[in-house]
């Protein structure tokens, strides 16, 4: 700062330290020393001078780093943890990096200020051997690289005055369990024509119509995945392509599909036009491109048209009854489906705000179409889910949400996704299991190519009691979805079927790949405390528990909805939590 000026410039900002580091010292001081300061000589130090970053100054177990661009910060950190997953060094060193863009203020060769804070919090909240990056650092990174970033939500940071919205870098070289179950290795291609659908381009021209084209590509792959004889990837992994230049032999590899549909979509006034283009994405060659033009009131027609010249194309011997599936028309109120469009913009991913506002919207949608099944099934999920996030409580809502669930099902009997939604709400609500069963398995029945469905499937038979059939519609839907960021969800259903088969072990595993994704989720962390005392690991257990009382203060064992068909199931599961240390 020179003349009483304060100096000041954007700039990215890269914070690492080292995970555990006090542990490490105290086992082993000289051995941490020694491979620390290997591995600054021969991994991050060269990494960060070809990355052209600043290193502005150490601590014993961490740095900070400048950077230009927000691009050579990431790429940089993304070198630095693939070499630190590959270097053999004794004790075993493991990096937390966060990452922020911002205001920094220059003080001789030192930075200060809200850029720098950020960018420690954020390393704080990383998971041992991660890269994570605040949603200001993503924006600048979104599209210009081949990585692939996983949305965390937004995260409340110490002393940083508002939630920061945090990504993490997704990599097959450094990559928690969840993601590492893809596998480097292609996947294989399923015994049927498979295919994903990427998401379209906006050309509309209005940032605003985001919401439009992404629902609009949304009801091509529900369209689609209601044809038995396909195998559709589901949207939460084909949207985490969304807004890069890709690679379709390279998407093709990582979904393990044959053929990608991609396109464009415009809305001016009154009017839709959707171009697409079908690919084989062994040798990218087109199959087949068109153009479909309509009146907005005929958009449902148009999903319908482009979905079956899309499985002509890749199916030409389809049965005849196949493609004359039923065809209601899911609403006649254009102003309630764009309501509805709206709303599903903000049920993903799952924050408090976002239900509230998807909750307003969707009333609103049943209010000019109190028969539209589809809005019916997306309220009983956003009720659900604040009751289950513990951001709203009561009986009143708890009927609300499965009345509004009951409501999809008795307006369209034959929705699969309603019926999946329902048997959800109705089991981890405390409905009827027997009803809840009966709802999940004739969802998959109905849309059995629906990740969403089997997830919602595997849950509700953790509930009733079937273990064994839970966990075959739950690994079914990771195939359909393989890159799925929230696969969070589906994998603690995993590890509540391996828990209640006694299979603490693998349990454990899957609750921790979790919490190595998203550090404080609540019930992973009961998985983990639940498991490790039937371990016989009760100082961990009781660890995993404090950890979760941090996050959660007001959390005890009457707010843990174990609505279970057995009671052995319930006991085996709250004693343990009891004795982890969570009280009544």
């Amino acid at each position: 700062m020179t003349g009483g000026r304060v100096e000041r410039r954007l700039a990215a900002v890269l914070a690492a330290d080292v995970a555990g580091y006090s542990h490490l010292m105290g086992v082993d001081e000289v051995g941490t020393l020694a491979a620390l300061k290997a591995i600054r000589t021969e991994i991050a130090d060269p990494a960060i001078t070809e990355h052209g970053g600043r290193i502005v100054k150490t601590t014993g177990d961490g740095m900070l780093v400048e950077f230009a661009s927000a691009v050579d910060a990431v790429t940089c950190a993304v070198a630095v943890q693939s070499k630190m997953a590959e270097h053999n060094a004794t004790p075993k060193i493991t990096f937390r990096i966060g990452i922020n863009v911002g205001d920094i203020i220059i003080d001789g060769s030192d930075i200060f200020g809200d850029g720098v804070n950020i960018a420690a919090r954020i390393e704080n909240e990383c998971e041992p051997g991660g890269v994570y990056l605040s949603d200001d650092a993503y924006r600048q990174v979104r599209g210009k690289t081949s990585l692939a970033f996983d949305d965390l939500g937004e995260r409340s940071l110490k002393n940083i005055d508002r939630p920061v919205r945090l990504y993490a870098v997704r990599s097959t070289s450094f990559s928690t369990e969840a993601t590492a179950a893809v596998g480097e290795k292609p996947l294989p291609l399923p015994d049927r024509p498979s295919i994903a659908v990427l998401p379209f381009q906006n050309m509309s021209g209005d940032p605003e119509q985001e919401y439009f084209a992404d629902g609009i590509v949304e009801d091509i792959i529900t369209a689609l995945s209601r044809f038995k004889s396909l195998f559709v990837i589901a949207r939460n992994s084909s949207f985490t392509y969304k807004g890069k230049a890709v690679d379709i032999k390279q998407v093709g590899r990582e979904l393990g599909v044959r053929y990608v549909l991609e396109g464009s979509i415009r809305k001016v006034g009154n009017r839709v036009r959707i171009t697409g283009q079908l690919i084989d994405a062994a040798n990218a060659t087109h199959v087949w491109a068109g153009r479909f033009d309509r009146e907005i009131d005929d958009v449902f027609a148009l999903q319908d048209e482009l979905a079956q010249t899309v499985v002509s194309a890749v199916e030409p011997n389809l049965r005849s009854a196949e493609i004359a599936r039923k065809k209601t028309v899911p609403t006649e109120n254009l102003a309630a489906y764009d309501l509805y469009l709206r709303a599903l913009s903000e049920l993903d991913p799952i924050t408090k705000d976002g239900l509230e506002r998807a909750e307003a919207l969707l009333r609103r949608a049943i209010q000019l179409d109190p028969h539209y099944s589809d809005a019916w099934a997306a309220l009983a999920s956003a009720l659900g889910r604040q009751i289950v996030g513990d951001w709203r409580t009561g009986t009143e809502l708890t009927s609300e949400a499965q009345q509004a669930a009951s409501m999809a099902i008795k307006l369209d009997p034959e929705n699969g996704e309603a019926l999946g939604v329902a048997a959800w709400a109705l089991a981890i609500l405390g409905g009827p299991l027997d009803q809840a069963a009966d709802f999940a398995r004739r969802a998959v029945m109905v849309h059995p190519n629906s990740a969403v469905v089997r997830a919602h499937c595997g849950w509700v038979l953790v509930y009733s009691g079937d273990f064994e059939e839970a966990l075959m519609h739950l690994q079914v839907g990771r195939r359909m979805d393989p890159l799925d960021p929230r696969f969070h969800q589906a994998q603690n259903a995993m590890a509540a079927a391996y828990f209640f088969q006694r299979d603490f072990q693998k349990a454990l595993e899957l609750a921790r790949g979790v919490v190595a994704r998203v550090p404080t989720h609540p019930v992973s962390l009961r998985w983990i405390a639940a498991s490790l005392v039937h371990l016989g690991k009760l100082e961990e257990a009781r660890a995993a528990i404090q950890k979760l009382r941090q996050a959660y203060p007001d959390f005890t064992v009457s707010k843990v909805r174990s609505y279970f068909r057995h009671p052995w199931m319930t006991e085996l599961y709250l004693d343990a939590l009891r004795v982890a240390g969570l009280p009544e």
